[in-house]
């Protein structure tokens, strides 16, 4: 116990010393938040939404938050061996001793992690089995915009929002609160928190979800909604406040730029849930960026659409000043001016992604993907004109309506881009390469494929098959292809209800082998995968209210049925003579 104890603490400085940024407070009278992020320190730090989740809790004088993450493997198995309690990295205090233990949850694959974490630290898994004497467990991050229910039983809270909207309404909670069942009954007043014991399921005879009953004397709203900045105006941008080596992206300053995207592709659950589309403040992006230049010479600019920053070419322009070297989240085609890539190129940037999603203009459509491959080729030539070398494409199959044609157009396209390269790199004598990323689509929560079940695994199976065979031994080009069993148990984490708790907790004792999991749990995972939920009164996911309608969903897909696009206001002013065509 001992020497298990002594390597945690020892790892605990080791990690401090090299960062630069982290918060120390005095515990005293304030509440002591345990803030985690459920998979490795080298993840977690990478990670913006998290980061932004500390800076905003430390920025409260009452509140002291402090950071665990899941330890390395041969770590992590002597910890469970030895019962070796699991401290926070900036006092090494024990996380069952904090008043809250909160999860920043980005990922399907890390439920398994969530309840790790509540092992090691000593703490029930399930909410109904924990006492007085455990702390708060509260929820958010991510997930929670698209299902939280299958970690509900987990939680005692669910934070579905922004960060920028929850952390005051927490605080102001626990301020108030006189008891735990008082402070629970708060939060559920309050916007964007959700108490998974206040709400009992109810199920029709096909095993489908009716409703949720709110338990009499709750007061529990149903739908909870979700919680969320109606402007940027007055906030900081999510930006990197800890720098260290030892993360995915290294000494790198990540910074929010814009958030939502007005594109509302039809399968992009991102796109819906973090509408409307808020530009944060130019000054003081440069601000943060000038402030953090002295620990990171490269900046990664997140966003899903950051082309729709009115400032873009003044914020690129600023931060090639500054010296840094600038690398974009995924650019929207119909946004790339040579202006901005010649700015990148600038800023040293050798690589591109852009998202096509399909090889055919019909699929577009269909999927409200709102360029043609006419415009991906202009685009493909002003990358490579411009002197970037290479690009990463996103592709998805498995599209509603999609046929053998749509893969054979991947392909088509692919090799047309691949000829502008091939044009520009030869006068440079240097040749670059084209890594395509394929993964199958999951229908998900919050859009307008909802309703889908997912393609048959067989089908999905054939259709990897054909384009690899359509891809295979194309010069410079490779092609990285998901395989459909990691997208099937993804789905059921992504689809499923309360009900998918006890496959969860059954992989996370055997080591992540989900087949083995849903038998020894009892879930039917074809139920929520390949079903066709058209017909059900409510889904699991309506517990939040993410702001947009059902009757919109449904005419979404009824438009996508009808290969028609919905275009966002700058794309239908400079497609209105198009838009007879196409209906």
């Amino acid at each position: 116990m001992k020497s298990n104890s002594w390597t945690q603490l020892e790892r605990a400085r080791q990690v401090l010393a090299k960062e630069v940024g982290y918060t120390v407070k005095p515990h005293g009278d304030r509440l002591r938040v345990a803030l985690a992020f459920p998979n490795t320190y080298w993840v977690g730090m990478s990670n913006l939404g998290f980061q932004t989740v500390y800076r905003l809790l430390n920025a409260e004088n009452d509140v002291v938050c402090e950071r665990f993450f899941l330890p390395p493997k041969q770590e992590l198995s002597e910890l469970v061996a030895t019962r070796t309690p699991l401290v926070t990295l900036e006092s090494q205090t024990p996380v069952a001793d904090f008043d809250v233990v909160a999860f920043s949850v980005s990922f399907e694959w890390d439920y398994t992690n969530v309840l790790t974490l509540l092992r090691l630290a000593g703490i029930p898994f399930r909410a109904a089995e924990r006492t007085l004497r455990h702390p708060l467990i509260v929820i958010g991050g991510a997930v929670t915009f698209v299902n939280p229910e299958p970690l509900a039983p987990f939680a005692d809270v669910v934070a579905a929002g922004e960060g920028e909207a929850l952390v005051p309404s927490l605080c102001r909670a626990f301020a108030a609160a006189t008891s735990r069942a008082d402070l629970l009954h708060l939060l559920a007043r309050e916007r964007g928190f959700y108490v998974p014991s206040f709400y009992e399921p109810q199920y029709a005879a096909d095993g489908s979800l009716s409703g949720y009953l709110a338990l009499p004397g709750s007061e529990a709203p149903v739908p909870v909604r979700k919680a969320a900045l109606t402007t940027t105006e007055a906030v900081d941008p999510p930006a990197t406040s800890i720098f260290t080596p030892d993360t995915e992206f290294g000494s790198r300053l990540l910074i929010e730029v814009v958030r939502g995207c007005a594109n509302l592709c039809r399968f992009c659950w991102a796109g819906y849930n973090y509408l409307p589309v808020r530009a944060f403040p130019t000054d003081r992006i440069l601000q943060l960026a000038e402030a953090a230049r002295t620990h990171a010479n490269r900046v990664g600019l997140v966003s899903i659409a950051l082309c729709d920053h009115p400032d873009i070419e003044r914020i690129l322009t600023r931060l090639a000043e500054m010296g840094y070297g600038i690398s974009p989240a995924s650019l929207r085609l119909d946004d790339l001016t040579e202006t901005l890539v010649r700015l990148l190129r600038q800023s040293g940037e050798r690589t591109i992604t852009i998202a096509p999603e399909t090889g055919s203009d019909r699929l577009r459509r269909v999927v409200n993907k709102t360029v043609t491959n006419e415009e991906i080729l202009d685009r493909a030539e002003l990358i490579f004109a411009n002197g970037i070398e290479n690009l990463k494409l996103y592709y998805m199959i498995g599209l509603p309506t999609e046929t053998d044609e749509d893969l054979v157009a991947i392909r088509d396209l692919t090799l047309q881009i691949r000829e502008r390269m091939l044009k520009h790199a030869r006068r440079r004598g240097q040749i670059g390469r084209i890594v395509a990323s394929v993964n199958p689509m999951i229908p998900k929560p919050g859009t307008a494929y909802q309703w889908l079940p997912m393609i048959d695994a067989a089908l999905v199976d054939a259709k990897i098959k054909r384009l690899r065979s359509l891809t295979a031994d194309i010069d410079n080009v490779y092609f990285n292809i998901k395989s459909e069993r990691h997208s099937f148990y993804q789905a059921l984490l992504s689809l499923g209800d309360r009900r998918v708790a006890s496959a969860i907790e059954a992989a996370e004792r055997n080591g992540g082998n989900w087949r083995a999991a849903v038998a020894e749990a009892g879930v039917d995972a074809d139920f929520y995968v390949f079903r066709d939920r058209s017909g059900d009164a409510v889904l699991p996911w309506d517990i939040i209210d993410g702001g947009m309608k059902r009757s919109f969903f449904k005419n979404e897909y009824e438009k996508a049925l009808r290969e028609e696009w919905t275009l966002p206001p700058k794309r239908a002013q400079e497609n209105a003579r198009l838009l007879p065509v196409l209906q």
